[in-house]
């Protein structure tokens, strides 16, 4: 479409550089779309429609602008942002207006969507052959990394932890991985965006961050061989400068990370453990996080959650964590203290990406004042300890003192929010500043001077002098008075009431204010751009300081929870055992009276004690016990204290879990393929330092298959060699019990239950041995099912367990094999149609086995054994 006025072909201009993203254009003292995006935005936003000469239009108000860019990013839009960047008064024809900024869920620095103790990354992501590269940044924070992944599982699932707002990739990679992705819009909600295949060439994305760098070589950053790492690099820095015109000063290094430097757990595992989210709807803070989470500080809650994603693995990383604990233990009132001082700073990490991308406020520079003044307090407070970790921290809390009297002496102690409002500096930081300021303050008692010389000199007691921002400064006299008004008054307007002049002295005054006042916004906003500058020096200063105080909180945090929860600091080491005394689920028992919750041993190798088959009723507790074996063992390993009386934790390579199971129809997926899936992941990955807990297995088919599955996954993890993974399993299945007796390894144990005639107790102390029983009866009954079905229940089972006894009574003549009813012998009592299916079953390579064909497997199996 072709336009004929010259605004409206400037906007088109405009509206080609901003290619996807909805253009506001700024028409004074409103923001105004055009066409289409007028169309859309009225339809987001519910604002009304209207046209002008046949074209849509849809405007917000200028200052009530970021309000509605946030929701329309939230929608995952992008916004450009077209502003006038010459006065109108000196424009020669039509404003020039530019895009100053287009900003996307990816791309926000300054917005109400940013949480305080979460993260915004945006993510890029290239494949190269069989390797997947994976660039992730926030640019609120300039953190950036880069890690390279070999299995699309292994991608899922990372992407999982990482929520991003916002995924580029090629258009090669979409159409390769489209599955992959619509699996991820499935669950996260983020902004895709696809680019030419060039921008993920090695080569031009090796120049790209070679030149932002300024380097001739990207090993120092760990990047060397991370050929597809460093073209999602580049692709995103490229789209980033080149296509949203952001400038990325800020970003000064980027860090290769190596998944197998810390301890994997997957995403469902993640959620299964409820160490980042709750899965109880009523509940929302029953998690682990919000356990753990007693920082005083965004950046310090940032830091928390990174360190659950990733457990460590090397032994002294998080002894030197445990020994700052302890620090901090053994010196809790200046623990207290240090809190104290913590609250008082900012997100100074956010604050730096303010002031080096020059969006700060003079609001944000008294907020890095405030935050610098607690800094050597805190430093002061740390100086005697001995812990390597905090000897670190605090030697990283920079002497900055210099930054601190600038700050001081320039700002006043509240300033605005916006530099337009004036009134930022102190008396004393600019004497031409003072007096500016001095001709205005000035102005106040002049005029009242002025007023009351007139009064005299023309005997008119009504009259005012006033100001207005149409007219100036002017003279009112009441029509009844205005015969008595001097010639030398120069009349200004008529009104019904009165008139207005203006004299040559009020002229001469109102031009010199005004001057004034116009000199003084001006050097205002000078000085405010010259202190930025100065703050910008102390950039990478002020970096290492944030990064310290986060470590800090932090581990304070950490020390806080284990005082208030009487944690202990478990012993680290290179086994492959683990020992828990007294083990307790931290989130359950923080949500229970003090002392109900009951505690539980641990004891697992790769030997003796590589499986617990746990058997008993429903709502016993073997889920919970399960589970929190796994949740002590992550929160030891990073770094934190743990809810035990004592614990020796061999390093745990990654934790697996299979809990419960639901029909996933948005995926097509029944109850049994999800078990079969993350059960086929778990097989496949574990080695024998992996811990694996599973609750229930096979439950989604029937009986028969549910138990010759269950069993032979037990079979695979205690006899091939490298998936000897300690395993804690809880069952229904009391056949599988029987294999206490022929593998070594595996160990019965039962959750304690304490039994009448009319009711049961749950003693939830797991003990050694199995059950028989699921108490599923007694177990309806506190459920409140009602009466009368519980009534026939009992019938029922009367009925079946005489049954059952007149069986067993009429085979006594038989021989004594055939008397028990055994689903499996390892030894020599199958028959023939059995064993077949046994040797099949075991010339299956589980590590190439996928879901899907196992499934098949299972089918074609079953369909043999009911000919």
């Amino acid at each position: 479409m072709s336009f004929s006025t010259p605004m409206m072909k400037q906007w088109q201009s405009l509206k080609e550089k901003s290619k996807d993203a909805l253009l506001l254009f700024r028409l004074g003292d409103f923001y105004e779309a055009f066409l289409e995006d007028a169309y859309i935005i009225s339809k987001e936003l519910d604002l009304t429609l209207t046209k002008r000469h046949n074209i849509a239009m849809c405007g917000v108000p200028y200052h009530a602008g970021e309000v509605y860019i946030d929701r329309l990013i939230a929608k995952n839009f992008k916004v450009a942002v077209a502003e006038q960047v010459e006065d109108p008064k000196d424009a020669k024809g039509i404003v020039k207006r530019e895009i100053v900024k287009i900003l996307s869920p990816g791309v926000i620095f300054q917005s109400n969507l940013l949480k305080d103790k979460s993260n915004n990354f945006f993510i890029s992501i290239s494949q190269i052959g069989s390797i997947f590269g994976i660039s992730i940044l926030d640019l609120s924070t300039s953190e950036f990394s880069a890690i390279e992944i070999e299995d699309e599982k292994d991608l899922i699932n990372e992407i999982y932890k990482l929520k991003p707002s916002e995924i580029l990739v090629s258009q090669k990679f979409k159409d390769q991985n489209q599955k992959i992705i619509d699996k991820l819009f499935i669950d996260l909600n983020f902004l895709l965006t696809e680019k030419d295949n060039w921008y993920f060439e090695f080569d031009m994305a090796l120049d790209i961050l070679l030149n932002h760098f300024n380097t001739p070589s990207l090993d120092s950053f760990g990047l060397k061989a991370m050929t597809a790492a460093i073209a999602a690099s580049g692709a995103l820095i490229s789209y980033l400068t080149e296509d949203l015109y952001i400038k990325l000063d800020h970003i000064k290094t980027i860090k290769a990370e190596n998944l197998s430097s810390f301890m994997a757990i997957d995403f469902a595992t993640m959620k299964n453990l409820e160490i980042l989210e709750s899965l109880n709807h009523l509940n929302k803070d029953s998690t682990l996080l919000n356990l753990l989470d007693k920082t005083s500080t965004a950046m310090g809650g940032r830091l928390l959650k990174r360190w659950l994603k990733m457990p460590l693995l090397e032994i002294d990383k998080i002894q030197k964590r445990q020994d700052s604990i302890q620090e901090f233990l053994d010196n809790f009132e200046t623990s207290l203290k240090i809190s104290e001082y913590l609250q008082n700073i900012k997100d100074m990490q956010r604050l730096l990406i303010r002031v080096i991308n020059k969006s700060l406020t003079p609001k944000d520079l008294a907020n890095l004042r405030e935050s610098i003044r607690n800094v050597p307090l805190i430093k002061e407070k740390l100086k005697n300890f001995k812990s390597l970790l905090n000897i670190e921290n605090e030697k990283d809390l920079i002497d900055i003192s210099s930054l601190l009297s600038l700050l001081e002496e320039a700002l006043v102690e509240i300033p605005p929010i916006r530099l337009s409002d004036g009134n930022i500096f102190k008396t004393g930081y600019s004497e031409k500043l003072d007096e500016l300021k001095k001709i205005s303050t000035n102005s106040f008692t002049y005029l009242n001077n002025y007023q009351n010389k007139l009064k005299e000199q023309t005997n008119i007691k009504t009259l005012k002098v006033k100001f207005n921002k149409i007219f100036g400064y002017f003279i009112d006299v009441s029509r009844a008075q205005v015969d008595k008004v001097p010639k030398e008054f120069i009349k200004k307007q008529t009104l019904v009431n009165s008139e207005r002049f203006i004299t040559q002295e009020l002229k001469e005054f109102e031009e010199k204010v005004l001057k004034s006042e116009e000199r003084l916004k001006t050097l205002e906003n000078e000085l405010f751009l010259d202190l930025r500058e100065k703050v910008l020096k102390y950039s990478k200063d002020l970096q290492k300081i944030a990064e310290a105080i986060a470590n800090i909180d932090v581990l304070i945090s950490f020390s806080k929870v284990a005082k208030a929860n009487s944690f202990i600091k478990p012993e680290i080491n290179d086994s492959n055992i683990l020992d828990i005394k007294d083990g307790k689920h931290p989130i359950i028992e923080a949500n229970l009276p003090f002392g109900e919750f009951i505690a539980n041993d641990t004891y697992l190798d790769n030997e003796n004690n590589q499986m617990y088959l746990i058997t008993g009723p429903n709502m016993a507790g073997k889920s919970t016990y399960i589970r929190q074996v796994a949740i002590i063992v992550i929160m030891a390993q990073i770094g934190s204290f743990i809810p035990a009386k004592a614990a020796k934790i061999g390093i745990v390579d990654k934790v697996f879990s299979r809990i419960g199971a639901s029909d996933d129809l948005s995926r097509g997926q029944s109850t049994f393929m999800v078990e079969m899936i993350e059960t086929a992941n778990i097989l496949n990955n574990a080695t024998n330092r992996s811990l694996i807990i599973l609750d229930e297995i096979g439950r989604g088919t029937s009986t028969y298959d549910g138990i010759s599955i269950a069993w032979s996954v037990v079979e695979y993890l205690i006899n091939t060699k490298d998936k000897k993974a300690k395993t804690l399993f809880a069952t229904h299945y009391f056949e599988l019990t029987e294999l206490e007796n022929s593998l070594k390894g595996v160990t019965n144990y039962n959750i304690a239950v304490k039994e009448s005639e009319t009711e049961i107790v749950f003693l939830r102390k797991i003990i050694k041995g199995s059950t028989d029983k699921s108490y599923g009866i007694h177990v309806a009954k506190i459920a409140n099912m009602p009466s009368v079905v519980i009534e026939k229940a009992a019938q029922i089972l009367s009925n079946l367990e005489k049954k059952e006894n007149t069986t067993k009574n009429s085979s006594e003549i038989k021989p004594k094999k055939a008397e028990q009813f055994v689903l499996f012998d390892i030894q020599d009592n199958l028959n023939k149609k059995m064993q077949n299916v046994i040797k099949e079953l075991q010339e299956i390579d589980i590590n190439t086995l996928t879901p899907l064909d196992a499934l098949k497997k299972i089918y074609n199996l079953k369909k043999d054994i009911d000919k």
